[in-house]
């Protein structure tokens, strides 16, 4: 696989972390009461958050590829 073919999946999984990020996000804020759950899916949402921002931060800044 080339390198271009790699960066392409990595920036389709860091797309797909932050959409989870936002559904996850969006069920701690209005779909569930306060409590245990609601706290680990909004910091499950921050997890989904930061790791697809690095992914697409090491993407961006690689560089192009030829």
């Amino acid at each position: 696989m080339s390198v271009s073919m790699q960066k392409m999946w990595i920036s389709i999984i860091a797309m797909v972390l932050m959409a989870l990020a936002m559904l996850t996000i969006y069920i701690s804020r209005f779909k569930l009461n306060k409590g245990f759950l609601k706290i680990v899916t909004a910091l499950t949402a921050w997890a989904f958050m930061i790791i697809g921002g690095l992914l697409m931060l090491f993407v961006v800044l690689s560089g192009p590829t030829y």
